[in-house]
């Protein structure tokens, strides 16, 4: 990390023990994420009003350039937080989620979805078992009787809306799986 981390206590009396646990889980974010710029860690006993007992609020607040993540858990959301340690625990175990994930966007590692691709169907050959579909783009996409799901193909015509998934044939692009929509765009 290239700051020192700052960690504070509010109402609390910092022991030994829960700064060290503090410390080692900030080693473990510094791992995650080798590029991180500031830690800031606050630990706050709340008073429950009208109830027996305190609470432990903690707050994590990590940046790393161009991007601050921030973990908590609340104390009324978890009656275990009586224990300061499970509180330092389930924040820090939040943080090091969106740390990771955070990093795994930046390696490029996150997947994407495509939107499912879609059109009509442009022309269809029943005698022959094949078809084209006409993307919105204008691209023409050729599919065969049995790349349509649901043994279906019968029931397609010029018009009919159908999803389908993309891949590259031999002659060009063609659908590998059509699946009908169930309304038509005659």
């Amino acid at each position: 990390m290239r700051v020192q981390p700052m960690i504070s206590f509010h109402d609390v009396d910092p022991s030994p023990a829960l700064q060290q646990r503090i410390e080692q889980r900030i080693a473990r974010l510094d791992r995650l994420h080798p590029n991180l710029t500031a830690c800031r860690v606050a630990v706050e006993l709340e008073s429950l009003h009208g109830r027996q007992g305190h609470r432990y609020r903690v707050r994590v607040d990590v940046t790393a350039p161009g991007h601050e993540v921030l973990a908590g858990r609340e104390p009324r959301e978890h009656r275990a937080h009586e224990d300061a340690f499970v509180a330092v625990r389930d924040a820090f175990d939040a943080v090091e989620r969106r740390i990771e994930d955070l990093a795994r966007e930046q390696r490029g590692d996150v997947k994407t979805h495509q939107p499912e691709a879609h059109g009509t169907v442009a022309e269809i050959d029943p005698l022959a078992g094949r078809g084209r579909i006409e993307t919105p783009d204008g691209r023409s996409i050729y599919f065969h009787r049995h790349s349509v799901s649901g043994e279906r193909f019968d029931t397609l015509h010029p018009g009919s809306a159908v999803r389908f998934v993309e891949e590259a044939g031999e002659d060009g692009p063609q659908a590998s799986t059509v699946v009908p929509l169930g309304h038509h765009l005659v």
